[in-house]
């Protein structure tokens, strides 16, 4: 071996020997710190609290009318007023009555017009008994200042139910 090797294992060896020899010793105060610790008196332990026994749910409510179900019977959703289904449909019925507007009336042997406008710009001439608007609106009265309507809305169980409407005379 050359003499820097020899120098190195020199110096190594005590370190080594150093290092082994405090790994090496008692463990007395260890196990005395263990002893004492295991001597003293243990500490009061809660009891565990009383579990309350659990209350089963009884449901109840199968005799009462289920919420996902119409609350008319069948029966009665044909009662009460229908669109006519067999009347030739009006002009002005293909347009939604919130887009007719009253422009004028007109008089004539003690019948009076409403002159109503639709969205194709053209003035249709209407009285009562016509029909206007998407929802089977009949004309009911024409006055000066307005034309009332009424419509025959879906009410969403296969029936249908009268609504009041009016348009009135735009400036």
């Amino acid at each position: 071996m050359t003499s820097l090797s020899h120098k190195l294992v020199r110096m190594l060896l005590p370190l080594l020997a150093l290092s082994v020899a405090g790994c090496v010793g008692g463990n007395d105060d260890l196990d005395k710190y263990i002893n004492d610790v295991k001597a003293r008196p243990g500490g009061r332990i809660e009891p565990l609290p009383q579990v309350k026994p659990y209350e089963t749910f009884t449901y109840e409510a199968q005799s009462l009318r289920s919420p996902f179900a119409p609350d008319s019977p069948k029966g009665r959703a044909n009662a009460g007023p229908r669109p006519e289904a067999n009347r030739p449909k009006e002009y002005l019925e293909q347009f939604p009555l919130d887009t007719l507007k009253m422009v004028g009336t007109l008089q004539k042997d003690h019948q009076r017009y409403a002159l109503l406008q639709a969205q194709d710009g053209l003035v249709h001439r209407v009285v009562p008994g016509n029909y206007v608007g998407q929802n089977d609106g009949r004309v009911v009265s024409v006055t000066e200042g307005e034309v009332k309507v009424e419509e025959l809305v879906p009410d969403g169980i296969g029936g249908f139910y009268k609504r009041s409407a009016a348009i009135g005379l735009s400036d």
